[in-house]
């Protein structure tokens, strides 16, 4: 069986496991004020090339969506985002729990764009009963986005001037960050998305780690006692070593980067696979999840050969999923999906 429903259906990468194992028997003290910690945070600033950046190490992505939007926003706003953003769908009303509703806009191949979010601003400012209604406090995108597509340079730069006109902060969900930074069709590094957005967290669950999401606030913004509404959350680790020794890691000699460009490197070789089996793709994805149309018959008969991952149905009798590469993909995995995935007949 081949395993390319997600990306992140192993462990961790062998270096940071090594680096846990061996720091093992290291006491270390708690709640991230242990020296691993730092070194981490002061590697992601060189990395993002903003030494007055606060870092924040987390476990998971939605817990961290969840305790950003928390504790940026005010007890009567709201957070926007794609209506195909993950905190709209995939997070069970997780933002709604904690308060906030979620103002969604359409989505464009998984992105928005500017002159809806501002439509949607506009219109509310202009409505008279407004004091009876969610105000727009926050502007949230994923990238990649939850379709694998990418904000350009231009769309972010124009999502940023707006925020900044609105006062209202622009979140930036990173659970597959490297994957876009290693794209061979971006213009966005790591340097131009921290200059341009507020607060946005690199992934490492889905690129390495065992678990771990790390939190840059890029304008000295973070929450006032963020770390004790963190605890309030359950989110705060006692043992804080866990995330900071693998983020330290994955920060050492590039060993981010080349992971995201390893998965991307594989997902290229998968779409000349896709194209020639005869698959058809649902949209044109730059980075590590590449989305096909199949038949649910179809996708039976791939199931006894591959894990993909179900997406959403089309119409009666056609549904997309999704294949991902990711930093533990082989070449083996590629050459044997070239030789077994069999042909799609239109």
């Amino acid at each position: 069986m081949l395993y390319f429903q997600s990306d992140y259906i192993l462990g961790a990468h062998p270096t940071v496991l090594e680096a846990l194992v061996k720091t093992n028997l290291e006491p270390l003290a708690g709640y991230g004020t242990d020296p691993y910690t730092e070194s981490a945070s002061q590697k992601i600033k060189q990395a993002c090339q903003l030494e007055e950046a606060e870092v924040y190490l987390l476990t998971g992505g939605t817990q961290t969506n969840k305790i950003v939007i928390d504790t940026m926003l005010m007890p009567y706003e709201g957070v926007i985002a794609a209506d195909t953003g993950h905190i709209a769908v995939h997070e069970a009303g997780a933002i709604e729990h904690s308060g906030h509703k979620v103002l969604t806009v359409p989505q464009y191949e998984g992105k928005l764009n500017a002159k809806d979010v501002r439509q949607l601003i506009e219109f509310f400012y202009a409505d008279g009963n407004q004091e009876h209604m969610v105000y727009p406090g926050m502007l949230y995108i994923s990238h990649p986005t939850e379709y694998g597509t990418l904000y350009s340079k231009a769309e972010l730069e124009e999502l940023s001037a707006l925020c900044k006109e609105f006062d209202i902060p622009l979140f930036v969900d990173g659970a597959r960050l490297a994957y876009g930074l290693a794209s061979n069709e971006t213009d966005v590094d790591l340097a131009t998305l921290a200059k341009l957005v507020d607060v946005f967290y690199i992934g490492g669950t889905k690129v390495g780690a065992l678990a771990g999401e790390a939190v840059v606030f890029t304008k000295n913004n973070m929450p006032k006692r963020f770390n004790t509404r963190v605890k309030q959350f359950g989110a705060m680790l006692a043992k804080g070593r866990l995330l900071s020794i693998q983020f330290d890691t994955l920060f050492t000699n590039d060993l981010y980067l080349k992971l995201g460009e390893h998965a991307i490197d594989m997902a290229e070789q998968l779409k000349v696979i896709l194209r020639e089996k005869n698959y058809p793709f649902y949209l044109a994805s730059p980075t590590n999840q590449q989305f096909v149309v199949v038949t649910k018959d179809h996708y039976e008969k791939i199931a006894e050969i591959v894990t993909t991952g179900f997406w959403e149905t089309l119409d009666e009798n056609h549904i997309v999923i999704r294949f991902a590469t990711s930093w533990s993909t082989t070449q083996e995995d590629i050459d044997q999906l070239k030789e077994f995935l069999p042909h799609y007949e239109l």
